[in-house]
């Protein structure tokens, strides 16, 4: 019986080049705000997937869609601005 030969040396040699960059961890950063409350909007739905949502899950629902999308338009407004400098548009 031959033994099981495991790739683990192959996938570790390159262990250095597999982890995330200062700039990669800066962007998931920036991005939390919008990861959050997409997580939050998730949790609201999922809370009424086994029931008939009440008027407060629906109260929920809609706060939570109002935090996403209003992290996503800061998120945009953050990037935009930054990708602009200086000067009056």
């Amino acid at each position: 019986m031959e033994p099981i030969v495991t790739v683990q040396d192959a996938v570790t040699a390159f262990a250095d080049w597999i982890e995330p960059t200062a700039a990669e961890l800066d962007a998931v950063e920036v991005e939390m705000p919008v990861i959050l409350a997409d997580i939050e909007l998730l949790d609201a739905h999922i809370a009424t997937l086994d029931r008939i949502p009440t008027e407060l899950d629906a109260r929920r629902i809609r706060r939570a869609r109002r935090r996403a999308l209003a992290a996503r338009v800061a998120l945009l407004n953050h990037t935009t601005g930054a990708s602009l400098s200086g000067g009056a548009a």
